[in-house]
């Protein structure tokens, strides 16, 4: 028996699926547009770096030897006139006065850092080591300026003619442009006033890489995670990037 009109149930239609070339297309337009526009933020701020900076390659080697001509080679009263100044110059926890001292393997050099300013775009630390280390500065996206407090640094760039280390003694200062690399070695003890100015998270990688192919010190690579990520939290909320 035939089923009455009003019974009858129009069959449903699955809608064809999509061609695979049409989902890579728009998948390929999406992550074009997406790396467009973070190329343009990016380039929108790189060009105004400046602007984010609150301290300043002459201020701090003008700090810096006025210490060493106050304390000579007491680095110790050399470092509290240093966090001293900056900190009563720019108040409001922009400066770390907790002496949170971390070992730093990086490069293959291993030494010890004090964190005094950590941000998005710039950091301020205190490094060095009591009985020498070497190995290489990296690559960076941020200008790095070693203000020598103790001690001497050595310096290596492969080059034409390029026999001859460079030697940065005690008030010297030692600029690793931005995107180049040296080998460098710090002779005995030497500690060093080092400031990057430019995108400072992505320099992070080189100073975590040694704790996961070599040290294996996760203790210290979660405090350097910590202190690092609550400077740079706190820097942000209070407007500084």
């Amino acid at each position: 028996m035939a089923p009455k009109n009003g019974n009858h149930r129009p069959l449903k239609r699955t809608p064809p699926a999509p061609s695979p070339n049409r989902t890579w297309t728009k998948t390929l337009i999406l992550s074009s547009l997406t790396i467009l526009l973070f190329s343009m933020i990016y380039q929108f701020l790189d060009s105004r770096l400046e602007s984010f900076y609150i301290f300043s390659p002459a201020q701090l080697k003008d700090v810096s030897g006025r210490a060493i001509e106050k304390h000579g080679n007491d680095t110790s009263s050399v470092v509290k006139f240093i966090v001293d100044e900056l900190s009563e110059k720019l108040p409001g926890g922009y400066v770390n006065l907790d002496e949170e001292w971390i070992f730093n393997n990086a490069g293959g050099a291993m030494g010890a850092m004090y964190i005094i300013h950590a941000s998005i775009t710039e950091y301020l630390i205190i490094f060095g080591t009591a009985i020498g280390t070497e190995g290489h500065t990296g690559r960076h996206t941020a200008d790095d300026y070693f203000h020598i407090l103790s001690g001497t640094q050595l310096a290596y760039a492969p080059g034409p003619g390029s026999y001859l280390p460079e030697v940065y003694p005690q008030g010297s200062v030692h600029h690793l442009r931005r995107g180049t690399a040296k080998q460098y070695k710090m002779d005995e003890a030497c500690f060093a006033l080092e400031y990057a100015r430019g995108w400072i998270p992505p320099m992070l990688g080189f100073g975590y890489a040694d704790a996961f192919t070599s040290t294996l010190d996760f203790p210290t690579l979660w405090r350097t995670t910590w202190v690092t990520g609550r400077e740079m939290v706190m820097n942000l909320l209070r407007g500084k990037l």
